[in-house]
């Protein structure tokens, strides 16, 4: 076996975790067959992770990442402030529809949390993460578009995120795929109309 750094082993003990959560679900997902699904001994997990609190948080954190990455892509100033709020929005969606387990998975990991006495932490925290990936989104369209807020970034960060929590779930239960593309145009043009712009 390879020896890599610490942090990359635990990237990939981490992808290894989301792979094998999407697949098994969450309270069937052992530490030794995450270790297996990934290709390492049950010791380099353990070396890597404390505790299976420690890898949770982790693959919230990831999972977060793989989407974020792509919607502050999305986020360059285009024609119109709508094209530009749609593209990321777009880009969201993108993810979900090309990654419908992951999304899933995050709402198993929330359920999880909440059900595991010592785990309601972590439920707290992603919530909290997908209010400050939105903070940090919200700052980004401030520093490239010089935008002004009808609302305090924070309202509109929680808004955003208890939004696109509904949509998502929405999207996973009901599919119909058609349907999507005025939802969100329609939800673009709500988002637009509580900034203002220069």
């Amino acid at each position: 076996m390879a020896r890599l750094p610490s942090a990359e082993r635990r990237r990939q003990l981490t992808e290894a975790a989301i792979r094998a959560m999407a697949r098994d679900g969450v309270p069937r997902t052992t530490t030794r067959s995450i270790a297996a699904e990934a290709g390492v001994s049950l010791s380099v997990f353990h070396y890597c992770f404390d505790s299976k609190q420690e890898l949770i948080e982790s693959v919230i954190t990831t999972i977060t990442g793989h989407y974020v990455r792509l919607v502050k892509e999305a986020l360059r100033p285009r024609a119109t402030l709508e094209d530009t709020v749609r593209a990321g929005f777009q880009a969201y969606w993108d993810h979900v529809r090309a990654h419908p387990d992951e999304h899933m998975l995050t709402y198993e990991l929330t359920h999880y949390a909440l059900r595991q006495p010592g785990f309601e932490h972590l439920a707290r925290h992603q919530y909290e993460l997908y209010a400050a990936t939105y903070t940090e989104l919200i700052d980004q369209l401030h520093d490239t578009m010089g935008l002004r807020l009808r609302v305090p970034v924070p309202v509109l960060a929680r808004y955003l995120a208890a939004m696109t929590d509904g949509l998502t779930l929405n999207y996973l239960v009901l599919g119909d795929d058609a349907a999507w593309t005025g939802i969100l145009d329609t939800v673009t043009a709500h988002v637009a109309s509580l900034v203002r712009e220069p």
